[in-house]
C-alpha cells in the first residue's frame, strides 16, 4: 500500500462544534477552543448521495397553507411578547438560563395554562421526580386535567410517551439529561445532546407539536452542548436573573417567527412566576424629596423603554488609593464616567472613595446611561441633588461630548407617561422627535454643558 492511500485511508477527528479536522486526537479544538469537542470521523472517504424518490412533490409557495403555523397564544402576555405572539405549531424552543433562575417554574406555569386550553401537554423532566414536579404545580395552582408528566431520561422511552400521548405541547426538561442507548457517550455531551435534539425535532416537525427544549448553561452563560443545537431549534430565548432580585428577563437570542429586540418581564414569587407589563416602578427609590447623588434614567432594553435610578456616594480617604465599588453598572464605564469628570469638567475625584449603584438589582449595559451616571457622581460630589422629575441619558465620550442614542422620542413618551416633566437628552440633528405638551427638554453636547446647566448659579431646573 502506497503512501499516499495510507494517508487518505487515515482516522480523522472533526470537532463538533465548528467542523475544524485534524489526524491526532486532541482534547481541545485548534480553532474554536472548544474543550471535548474533538471526535472520530472515521476515514476521509469522498461520496455522493444519489437521488431518492419523491414522497411528496414541492408546492408553489402561493398554495401553502399558512394557517397550520399561527400564533397560538400562551395567555402570559410577557412571554407572548418576546416570542412573536405565542408559541407556533412544530417549532421547536430553547429555553437556557442559570440553575435555580426560574426556567421550570415559567415552563410548569405556561403547559398548565396552554393545558387549561383543552390541549394536551407533555411535560418530560430527567432532573426531578414526579412527585416534586407535582408539589412545585401545586405551590403555583398549576395542575390541569390535561397536562402529563413522566420523570424520564432515557430518549427511546421519552419518543414512546410521545407516541402515546400525542401531545400539541412538549416540554422537556432539560434536553442535556437525556440519552440514547443507539449512541455512545454520557448524558450532557456532545454527540448525546446532538442525538437527542434531532430525534426531538424530528417528532416536533413530523407531529406539528410545539415543542420546549431547557438548556444549561456553562460558566460563562454560554449554551452548553454543541453549537450545532441553537442551529437547528426554530427560537433561542435566554431567561436572566440576578439570585438576589425577583426580576427575571426573558430575551430571543434567535427567533424565526418574531423580532429578537423584545425583552420579557417577569416577577418570580414563592407563589410562582408572573408577567410584568410595567416594571419600571421596581428600579427606582420611594423617596419623597429629591437626595443629592442620585438620577434618574431611561433605557432600552429591546423595544421597551424602562426607567431605572443610578445612585453615587463619595467618601473623602486618606487612603492612596480610593476604592471605586459599582453594582448593576459597567465597573469600567463608571471609571471612565469618573477620569471624564475629573478631566474636563475640572471635578476633584482622587481622594474620595465613590459607591455607585442601580436600584433594584437591574443591570444597566447600555452607554445611554453614561449622562446619568456622571450627574449622579456630580450631584453627590457637590451635595446638591437634581430637580424634581428630571431624567437624562446619553453616551458620553471621552472628550466629554454628549452623543446621541436610539429611541430618543420613545424614552421621552415614556419618562411623561411616569410623571417626569424635564430631561436632559444629547444634541440630535433630528431634534427628539415628537414631545408629549408640557414637557421639557434640554439638549447638551457636553458634560461640562449638562453640569453648568443642572449645578450652575442661579440654575434650579433646565427650560
Amino acid at each position: 500500500m502506497s503512501s499516499k492511500t495510507a494517508r487518505a485511508k487515515a482516522p480523522a477527528y472533526r470537532c463538533a462544534e465548528c467542523g475544524w479536522s485534524t489526524v491526532k486526537w486532541v482534547g481541545r479544538c485548534g480553532e474554536c477552543q472548544a474543550w471535548g469537542s474533538v471526535e472520530e470521523a472515521g476515514a476521509v472517504v469522498s461520496r455522493t448521495t444519489p437521488a431518492a424518490a419523491v414522497a411528496k412533490p414541492a408546492q408553489r409557495i402561493a398554495d401553502v397553507d399558512a394557517s397550520t403555523a399561527a400564533f397560538q397564544a400562551t395567555g402570559i402576555g410577557e412571554l407572548d411578547r418576546v416570542l412573536g405572539g405565542g408559541l407556533v405549531p412544530g417549532a421547536v424552543i430553547l429555553l437556557a438560563g442559570e440553575p435555580g433562575v426560574g426556567k421550570s417554574t415559567l415552563l410548569l406555569d405556561v403547559a398548565a395554562r396552554v393545558a387549561g386550553l383543552a390541549r394536551d401537554v407533555l411535560y418530560i423532566t430527567g432532573e426531578e421526580s414526579a412527585a416534586q414536579v407535582k408539589l412545585r404545580a401545586e405551590r403555583i395552582s398549576a395542575v390541569a386535567d390535561s397536562l402529563y408528566l413522566t420523570a424520564e431520561s432515557d430518549l427511546g422511552i421519552a419518543l414512546g410517551q410521545i407516541e402515546k400521548t400525542d401531545p400539541s405541547l412538549l416540554i422537556v426538561d432539560s434536553v442535556q439529561t437525556l440519552s440514547s442507548s443507539a449512541v455512545e457517550g454520557s448524558a450532557g455531551g456532545v454527540t448525546q445532546v446532538r442525538e437527542v435534539a434531532a430525534s426531538l425535532i424530528n417528532a416536533a416537525k413530523s407531529r406539528n407539536m410545539t415543542t420546549i427544549l431547557v438548556g444549561h448553561v456553562t460558566k460563562d452563560g454560554s449554551i452548553a452542548g454543541p453549537r450545532l443545537l441553537e442551529h437547528l431549534v426554530d427560537v433561542v430565548c435566554q431567561f436572566e436573573g440576578d439570585r438576589h432580585s425577583r426580576l427575571r428577563l426573558l430575551r430571543a437570542i434567535k427567533n424565526r417567527y418574531g423580532p429578537t429586540d423584545e425583552v420579557g418581564c417577569f416577577d418570580l414569587t414563592e407563589e410562582g412566576i408572573e408577567g410584568l407589563a410595567d416594571p419600571s416602578g421596581l428600579f427606582m427609590s420611594t423617596a419623597a424629596e429629591p437626595v443629592s447623588g442620585t438620577c434618574i434614567t431611561v433605557t432600552l432594553e429591546g423595544r421597551r423603554p424602562l426607567l431605572a435610578e443610578v445612585q453615587a456616594l463619595l467618601a473623602e480617604t486618606s487612603n492612596a488609593q480610593p476604592r471605586r465599588a459599582t453594582s448593576g453598572l459597567d465597573s469600567s464605564r463608571v471609571a471612565m464616567m469618573m477620569a471624564v469628570l475629573q478631566r474636563r469638567a475640572a471635578m476633584s475625584l482622587h481622594k474620595d472613595d465613590s459607591y455607585v449603584a442601580t436600584v433594584g438589582g437591574v443591570k444597566l449595559t447600555e452607554p445611554a446611561t453614561d449622562l446619568a451616571t456622571a450627574l449622579a457622581i456630580a450631584s453627590a460630589k457637590s451635595n446638591k441633588p437634581l430637580p424634581k422629575g428630571l431624567i437624562a441619558f446619553g453616551e458620553v465620550g471621552l472628550a466629554g461630548e454628549v452623543r446621541p442614542v436610539p429611541g430618543i422620542g420613545r424614552r421621552i413618551q415614556e419618562a411623561e407617561r411616569l410623571g417626569f416633566t424635564h430631561a436632559v437628552v444629547p444634541s440630535s440633528h433630528g431634534g427628539p422627535g415628537q414631545i408629549p405638551k408640557g414637557f421639557r427638554v434640554k439638549e447638551v453636547g457636553t458634560v461640562a454643558e449638562a453640569l453648568d446647566l443642572l449645578f450652575g448659579a442661579g440654575t434650579a431646573s433646565p427650560s
